[in-house]
């Protein structure tokens, strides 16, 4: 019977090839658009899951706001970890990791490397995590001061086919000699951090002082089994009251009391493990955190991919029911059952499934490493390292072929045989009403995604476009200066005497891009009762000339001045938390030092806001004080040919005996690079939204199709009474138009709400238009005119008497 079954799809798919290939492309294009995007959403909603423990573990974040100004650290005190292991008895183990965020240089059997991730981690790090050892004990690895861990792939790099137990490489940066103490696997993709080598916390002074008032260390409990993971969260901001507390009035000049009083509060709050890839909006972390909005978008994009290629399959199914009435009927006049009838309509289903699985595999493999450029990660559909894929993707082509073939199937064995052996079946309302349902969803999806492909787009050219109160362009940022040694100012103003450079300036603080931040409590003298929580940039005296900052009252600081050491410059959001907006110049500022000293600054003059972090970031007080060091070197370039510039560059480097090559990148660049999430998620949308609506066009085409055979021989009338073949055309096309301006009016307000939802995590952004509305009706419903014109003139245009032969 199967086999039966099996030979009238075969038989049917090849007599109906223009179906057939619409329904087949669909399928393949829906289901390798959804397993494309379903592996994204595994990668990205499996971070961290590689943990035995990870259900269980969960990193201490530190969180307050002062005087109004938030803030949100993903590190905490050195002294958290054990206390709270030892206040709550619901700690089971508590795991710290201090970072070196500037890759160290790394000496090795005289080799050196420098692009390795470095960092030090507790001695039961390991029992916390889930990272396999290959070489050496993880209990004992870490005990010891100066013992490290490499990773598989490290310690290859560095000691080849060698045994790495034992071994030793030194930090270059203080001669500090580490012992291999163990080699452990490479740390999954998905995880929240990635470190090439672990070394012992135990050489690091810092991570023994008892400083409730220095936040340096990500610190990770794991909760006993059945411990309440909300009853502890509630519990940790006793943290504050018993250990920050003794110290604040030392670090800040106010008792607890008097801070929260101010209205201002600090707390211990826990993020579970699993959420922190996705739910992070730290300044610093571990690792760029994903961003969930995109997978629930990019999921929902899967699903409805699939749901449109589904309905394309049953509108032409049910549409060319009238080709098989008699089949149907015949059949059911020689004793089959409806049951029988559906089986076998759902065989043909799976069966056309099956086959656009195939071509789906094709389009997968050939796309897969576009994608993974696109997205910036290594997916790969790998059968036998995921022994479960391959009976989940048999799932999903049984339940696309079942979803497709289900109303087709149900309806084309409802049919009664004396009816359609008599010629008197006609396709009722009902039906057509159906497949004009399903038309609308599939433009009501369409149309969504064009508003928001056009709302992405508009605010990123926003963003690229926007006022930043500072000049990003002919801007080139030069690092690694330090290898100069005692030739940095030389080479300095070697640069300054350059033609084709306008200015330079040096400070470690950049607008755009990673770069320091260093948190600052500062006081007036009218509110001293008032902290204000502040950003400080340690500049030099051509840091707001070279990045083109307005002044707005004051002046800048300026070597002629000695008492500028005391000085500093704000930003008018800092005037007015200070409350010093109408009379800022000549204000006292002060600093409570951790020794119990103040410090006194002087306001010399105020600049205008400037967008020194993201978009997505309200402006926050910022202060600059003068003190010129030798970190990044700021170039304002008058030439238009900056790599001439940099190749020169680069052999002066090398001429004054540095080790390594400049590094150097552009500050637009490094903005453009803050947005990069953003921008691949736009063009991923813009994708995804063109193959969505190029699969809803394939169902509309064959819809169109078999709307001009059914009215062939109307069509032969209406031209022998005179009728024009434009108004034929048009009598085919309203039908269509008609549906599509319908799943416009739907998809506006569904557009907007999504949008506007997305555009609430911008600080500064663009109001969506009416014209984008209007633009993407205009396009979709030309879309569907260009896809229906094609058959529908060619129906218009065809010889009446072929038509009409027959009658």
């Amino acid at each position: 019977m199967i086999k039966n079954y099996l030979k009238i799809a075969w038989r049917n798919f090849t007599r109906n090839k223009t179906f057939s290939f619409i329904n087949i492309a669909g399928l393949a294009l829906g289901l390798a658009t959804c397993i494309l995007i379903m592996l994204y959403v595994q990668h990205e909603l499996g971070y961290d899951r590689y943990n035995k423990k990870a259900d269980r573990i969960a990193r201490i974040y530190f969180e307050g706001n002062v005087q109004g100004q938030k803030m949100k650290e993903s590190t905490v005190m050195a002294p958290v970890a054990q206390t709270v292991k030892t206040d709550f008895p619901e700690v089971e183990q508590a795991t710290r990791i201090r970072v070196n965020y500037e890759k160290p240089k790394i000496i090795c059997k005289g080799n050196v490397f420098k692009d390795d991730d470095f960092a030090c981690v507790d001695a039961n790090f390991f029992d916390v995590f889930t990272i396999p050892f290959i070489e050496g004990d993880k209990t004992s690895a870490l005990t010891e001061a100066n013992s490290v861990v490499l990773s598989e792939a490290t310690a290859k790099k560095y000691f080849g086919k060698e045994e790495a137990m034992g071994q030793v490489i030194t930090l270059k940066d203080g001669n500090v000699p580490y012992k291999v103490a163990g080699v452990m696997k490479d740390i999954p993709s998905n995880s929240h951090f990635h470190f090439d080598m672990l070394a012992s916390m135990e050489g690091v002074h810092e991570s023994k002082e008892a400083n409730w008032m220095s936040s340096n260390f990500y610190t990770y409990i794991v909760l006993k089994n059945e411990s309440d993971y909300e009853k502890l969260d509630a519990k940790l901001p006793q943290l504050v009251d018993k250990y920050i507390g003794p110290q604040l009035k030392q670090g800040l000049g106010q008792t607890l009391e008097e801070f929260r009083k101010s209205g201002s509060d600090i707390s211990f709050h826990l993020q579970p493990l699993t959420a922190i890839h996705l739910y992070s909006d730290f300044q610093n972390d571990l690792s760029v955190p994903g961003n969930v909005q995109y997978v629930y978008i990019f999921g929902a994009i899967a699903l409805f991919m699939l749901l449109i290629a589904c309905i394309n399959f049953m509108n032409l199914s049910t549409a060319g029911a009238s080709k098989r009435l008699k089949e149907v009927g015949i059949r059911k006049v020689l004793g089959s059952f409806k049951k029988e009838l559906s089986f076998q309509f759902l065989t043909e289903s799976v069966l056309i499934a099956a086959v656009a699985f195939v071509f789906a595999l094709a389009i997968i493999y050939a796309a897969l490493p576009f994608f993974n450029q696109l997205t910036g990660l290594s997916l790969s559909l790998n059968f036998s390292q995921h022994p479960l894929l391959l009976p989940g993707l048999v799932t999903v082509i049984l339940i696309t072929g079942l979803l497709a073939g289900s109303y087709p199937a149900f309806y084309l064995s409802s049919f009664k045989p004396v009816q359609v052996l008599k010629g008197k079946f006609t396709n009722n309302k009902k039906s057509s009403g159906i497949r004009s349902s399903l038309v609308v969803f599939q433009f009501f999806i369409s149309i969504t995604l064009i508003v928001s492909t056009i709302v992405v787009y508009r605010q990123l050219s926003f963003i690229q476009h926007k006022d930043l109160g500072y000049d990003k362009n002919q801007v080139m940022i030069l690092s690694n200066l330090w290898q100069l040694g005692n030739k940095q100012d030389v080479f300095r103003n070697q640069l300054e005497n350059d033609p084709r450079v306008e200015m330079v300036s040096s400070s470690r603080y950049l607008p755009a891009g990673s770069s320091d931040n260093n948190n600052f409590f500062i006081t007036s003298a009218q509110k001293p009762g008032d902290i204000i929580k502040t950003l400080r940039y340690e500049v030099d005296e051509k840091y707001i000339p070279t990045l083109g900052i307005k002044l707005k009252e004051g002046r800048n600081f300026s070597p002629e001045f000695k008492a500028d050491s005391s000085a500093i410059i704000i930003n008018e959001a800092a005037a007015t938390a200070l409350g010093i907006t109408n009379q800022p110049i000549g204000q006292i500022i002060n600093k409570n030092l951790k020794s119990g000293e103040r410090v006194s600054f002087t306001v010399i003059g105020v600049v205008k806001d400037f967008h020194f972090r993201s978009l997505h970031e309200h402006i926050t007080p910022l202060l600059m004080t003068l003190t010129p060091d030798k970190g990044n070197l700021i170039v304002k370039l008058k030439t238009k040919s900056p790599s001439s510039l940099a190749a020169d560059l680069q052999k002066r480097f090398a001429a004054y005996g540095a080790e390594d090559p400049m590094e150097f990148s552009f500050l637009d660049e490094r903005y453009n690079a803050v947005y990069n999430t953003e921008q691949k998620a736009g063009l991923i949308l813009a994708v995804f939204a063109g193959l969505t609506i190029f699969v809803a066009c394939l169902g509309l085409f064959g819809l169109a199709t078999y709307t001009a055979e059914q009215r062939t021989k109307e069509i032969g009338i209406r031209k022998v009474l005179g009728a024009s073949a434009v108004q034929v055309t048009q009598m085919l096309s309203a039908q269509f138009i008609k549906l599509v301006i319908i799943a416009s009016l739907i998809a506006f307000p569904a557009a907007w709400w999504a949008m506007n939802k997305w555009l609430q995590g911008f600080a500064y952004r663009i109001n969506i238009s009416v014209w984008v509305f209007v633009a993407a009706g205009i396009a979709a419903l030309l879309i569907a005119l260009i896809t229906i014109s094609f058959r529908s003139i060619k129906a218009a245009i065809a010889n009446p008497v072929k038509s009409l032969r027959t009658e």
